[in-house]
């Protein structure tokens, strides 16, 4: 059986905290958050990296969420 977990966790958090996508922190012109402007700073890459980092060892790591197939 194969573990499906890390995988869909990885891609979920990946779509949802793509830097502009869906919301940026920071946001440019001195706004904290802004939501679908579609571009991106290295200040706010750095951002949602360490966001998705924080996350992704959470919910692999402490949680443990598994999905197995087959």
């Amino acid at each position: 059986m194969a573990d499906w977990g890390p995988v869909v966790v990885a891609v979920v958090l990946f779509v949802l905290l793509s830097p502009g996508l869906l919301f940026q922190i920071p946001g440019k012109g001195g706004r904290l958050v802004e939501f679908g402007n579609f571009q991106t700073s290295g200040v706010s890459i750095l951002v949602h990296t360490v966001i998705y980092f924080a996350l992704i060892t959470i919910f692999l790591i402490a949680v443990g969420v598994h999905v197995y197939t087959g």
